[in-house]
């Protein structure tokens, strides 16, 4: 492109910028009238808006505006509304005894702790037990949608576990259960081995048969206090079932042989001071209709 004289244009010719290329010129067209207009006309609503609402960026927080609207008070206004409407519900749920039949009684009441508890399930929970209490094997966080509970699977038993949460240090009254780490110059590596093998027969999988012989001497004298001789475990003191192939973080021999060597160590917040009596109530419920709640 390169900037030519031109001669100036004969009447009634559209005047060129002085550009062209290969031959071609450049026209200096006027912009349209009803263009320039609506451009104005945003360029005048933009001020009136800049005055009249928040826009302008603060170090702390922007121009409050001449009409002082705020989305967060419009939204804590809905919230306020949305709990003024089910304050009659919500005071039912937490008198309510926590009893899956009773509370069925109520339709209405059984609709809206299953609806919030979900709400409440997406928004504190779902990060570890997954959409719809899937679980991550991987990780050890349980599935909540089948029927092996630790614990307990009653409504009750939800409620309470949700409250005060397993194995943190922040509420005295949490869920405590300690698998000791037999690696920890308390058992040989064979033994270890042995016993890997002796917990996959009883849970119905591939196995060593001598190796499982040796390993249920080993069961017995060092697992059989918590896991009970049959290894159907005792959900009251968090020691898990290890014949109905339901795993926490896996059931293959090197997933078996770190959880023997080394132990586990999960930790579920307490949600006493986090949520409501009222929350941890609806998501109760909320877990408990899941598919496995007792």
């Amino acid at each position: 492109m390169s900037n030519t004289d031109h001669d100036k244009p004969k009447e009634g010719e559209v005047p060129t910028t002085g550009h062209s290329w290969d031959g071609i010129q450049e026209l200096d067209n006027p912009m349209p009238r009803w263009w320039l207009w609506t451009f104005y006309a945003c360029i005048a609503f933009a001020v009136v808006y800049a005055i009249l609402y928040p826009s302008v960026p603060l170090i702390k927080g922007a121009t409050p505006g001449l009409l002082g609207y705020s989305t967060r008070a419009e939204v804590a206004k809905d919230i306020q509304r949305f709990e003024e409407a089910n304050a009659d519900l919500v005071a039912k749920l937490v008198s309510v005894e926590l009893d899956r039949e009773v509370i069925r009684e109520d339709p209405a009441l059984d609709n809206f702790a299953r609806n919030w508890g979900e709400s409440v399930f997406n928004a504190y929970c779902v990060q570890c037990h997954g959409r719809e209490g899937g679980g991550v094997q991987a990780n050890g966080y349980p599935t909540l949608s089948d029927d092996d509970w630790l614990w307990g699977g009653a409504l009750e038993d939800i409620y309470y576990t949700a409250t005060h949460g397993i194995r943190n240090e922040d509420d005295p009254d949490a869920r405590w259960s300690q698998m000791p780490a037999f690696g920890d110059d308390y058992l040989p590596e064979e033994e270890i081995t042995a016993v890997v093998q002796y917990v996959r027969k009883i849970s119905g999988q591939e196995h060593d048969a001598a190796l499982a012989s040796a390993g249920e001497e080993v069961f017995l004298y060092n697992c059989a206090a918590c896991h009970m001789e049959d290894g159907t475990g005792d959900r009251y003191q968090g020691a898990p079932n290890l014949t109905d192939a339901i795993w926490l973080y896996g059931g293959d021999v090197e997933t078996l042989t770190e959880t023997v060597t080394y132990a586990r160590f999960g930790i579920m917040p307490s949600h006493q001071e986090r949520l409501t009596d009222a929350e941890r109530r609806a998501v109760a419920v909320y877990v408990h209709q899941l598919g496995g709640g007792e």
